[in-house]
């Protein structure tokens, strides 16, 4: 019997988005049939799609795109709260993710706070970078502070290159190829591995050692280039601890928009097994493809019965302190 679902990257579009940003949004939502109905749903059209797709909880977080808008982050985060915590059937299926305006440190701090003390959110979901900044210097001090402090995970979630960035993906080649390559086909995975190698290369995990940091997309290509990581960041500093112990006990990595099992094979062989999420990325991806993918690792003989229990929702119960709700 294929076990419940538990999935933390999944996303929707507040009301309370300004309206210098909706038509970048537009641009990136069109692209799929239907996504933006489903992405500003939450209620029956999510809870159905959630049904067909065996997930049972949802950590719900904001898209991509208000680093720098404390006051909508604010307006968002309270409308998400608003129907998490209604008394009716969505309580028990939906659960929060902060977004927070991280172009903006104390900011972000201060409104982390109030989503996990005031708002019972279980964490954060924060674009990769703002502006091509990414987290690793002393003004964000005060967010990842916070953060330990809380005892919650920061989802660091790929984000649209900045002006920065944007060049180094041009070339002969389609204006399509190159918005690709600088997004989902690879450069959001590969920027926020970059991302987590700057954070460690900082002294963060030294500073914060119970830090918790989630990464979807089969770990960001960091399981694959783990060992070679390992042997080279000797060379970046006297830390406290080497990469590969910080990776066992910093960083928890979900499986959110692969739909493959050989990236899974190689991250069985060198992560722990506790620091495996189940994840969609709804509505970009559909649940229903998930659960063939979990149907798939079920027949593959790749985990054993109770590892995959874990991986479907077993370690996000343990890490974000939630429970399968009783449908």
């Amino acid at each position: 019997m294929t076990p419940p679902l538990i999935a933390l990257e999944e996303h929707f579009f507040s009301s309370a988005v300004p309206e210098c940003l909706k038509p970048k949004y537009s641009e990136q939502l069109k692209h799929v049939d239907g996504v933006y109905d489903k992405a500003v749903d939450l209620g029956a059209l999510r809870l159905r799609d959630m049904d067909a797709g065996g997930v049972a909880l949802q950590v719900i977080s904001h898209v991509p795109g208000l680093s720098d808008h404390p006051v909508a982050c604010h307006a968002a985060n309270d409308q998400l709260a608003g129907v998490i915590n209604a008394k009716d059937q969505r309580k028990a299926r939906f659960a929060g993710f902060a977004v927070a305006p991280m172009g903006h440190p104390v900011q972000a701090a201060a409104e982390l706070r109030r989503a996990i003390t005031e708002l019972g959110f279980v964490g954060a979901l924060v674009d990769n970078h703002h502006n091509g900044r990414f987290f690793d210097g002393p003004e964000y001090e005060p967010f990842w502070a916070a953060a330990e402090e809380l005892d919650v995970p920061i989802y660091l979630h790929p984000t649209w290159a900045s002006e920065d960035m944007a060049p180094h993906y041009q070339g002969n080649f389609t204006q399509g190829a190159a918005m690709s390559m600088a997004s989902s086909g690879l450069g959001w995975h590969t920027e926020t591995a970059l991302h987590v190698l700057r954070l460690f290369a900082s002294g963060l995990f030294d500073r914060h050692p119970k830090l918790k940091i989630i990464i979807g997309h089969m770990g960001e290509t960091i399981p694959f280039m783990l060992e070679r990581i390992q042997v080279l960041s000797r060379r970046w500093g006297d830390f406290q601890r080497d990469f590969k112990t910080v990776y066992d006990e910093n960083i928890w990595i979900t499986t959110s928009g692969v739909w493959s099992l050989n990236p899974l094979r190689c991250i069985l062989a060198n992560t722990k097994l506790d620091h495996i999420l189940y994840s969609v990325d709804y509505p970009f991806q559909q649940n229903e493809i998930g659960l063939e993918w979990i149907h798939d690792l079920e027949k593959s003989g790749l985990v054993s019965k109770e590892e995959l229990e874990a991986i479907a929702h077993g370690n996000a119960e343990k890490l974000l302190r939630v429970q399968v709700p009783k449908l």
